[in-house]
């Protein structure tokens, strides 16, 4: 993830970057699963946003906007994942820097050499694995702390590590000032700096597990910990040049694991940054073959 860059002393100057968190006022309305913001007015959801959640009308109007753009591309497969959508402040997320582009298609920069990844790309890898309430997922990479915020509104057992301490503490404290705010289903997320080609062993195993950097094979450790029925997304490929897969753990009445792969953008390179290792305390290198 070129995630050796300026680890040591980055984490003020960055964040000192950080997107202010932009509350209009505490959240009005705590979070439930069945929430159900509208879907068929950019005027309605943003007066429903406002009065409901607190947030802004600028960046509620961006965001159904994009919502659209990614329902007519099939990104969202059902109500619970346009909600999840919906439902979650990308704007709180992103830097400072980036709030014009919060809702654009492209990936962007959060600082530590990673990136925040397109909505687009969230919305049809979450949409892959398919959470339920009640199950247990894992994601590898937490980065900018968005993609488990999605996850939140799915269920409400969410796990995420990520190898860049700086980071993953940044994004811990946005997480808790975000609580807050009012912003309750986002406590349900669980967080460590870990070397995440190890997966989470403790609190195994997982019903679902999403991987946001791109490594050449599945990590082992990462499949043994999947449950039989479980589905794993995870971009596979040389560096710069990764398919995303999803992968199905089944188990036969013979008791026999067997493992099923099909490509969510049939065949498309989708690029992500590396899958890198820790080794003792310092990241060197990748967990490439």
């Amino acid at each position: 993830m070129l995630r050796r860059q300026f680890i040591a002393g980055a984490a003020g100057l960055i964040a000192g970057s950080l997107a202010p968190r932009l509350a209009m006022a505490d959240v009005p309305t705590a979070f439930t699963f069945d929430m159900s913001p509208p879907t068929d007015s950019r005027e309605k959801f943003v007066a429903w946003g406002v009065a409901q959640r607190g947030e802004d009308p600028k960046y509620l109007g961006e965001r159904f906007d994009r919502f659209g753009a990614m329902v007519r591309n099939e990104d969202l497969v059902n109500d619970r994942h346009k909600h999840a959508f919906l439902l979650t402040p990308r704007e709180k997320f992103v830097l400072q820097q980036n709030l014009g582009r919060a809702y654009e298609h492209a990936f962007l920069d959060i600082g530590f050499g990673v990136t925040i990844s397109g909505p687009h790309i969230v919305g049809r890898m979450t949409s892959n694995i398919d959470p339920k309430v009640g199950e247990r997922v894992l994601e590898i990479g937490t980065g900018s702390g968005y993609q488990s915020a999605y996850l939140s509104h799915l269920t409400d057992q969410v796990y995420t590590i990520e190898i860049i301490k700086p980071l993953a503490d940044r994004t811990r404290s946005i997480y808790d000032q975000l609580i807050k705010d009012g912003y309750a289903e986002f406590g349900v997320i669980k967080s460590k700096a870990a070397d995440g080609y190890y997966g989470w062993e403790e609190a195994a195993p997982f019903d679902k597990i999403i991987v946001t950097c791109g490594i050449d094979h599945v990590p082992p450790p990462l499949l043994q910990q999947l449950k039989p029925g479980g589905i794993m997304v995870i971009p596979v490929g040389p560096p710069g040049a990764q398919r995303v897969l999803k992968v199905v753990k089944n188990q036969g009445a013979d008791g026999e694991m067997t493992v099923a792969r099909s490509d969510i953008y049939g065949g498309r390179i989708v690029p992500f940054v590396p899958f890198t290792k820790l080794e003792g305390e310092q990241i060197v290198g990748t967990h490439n073959n």
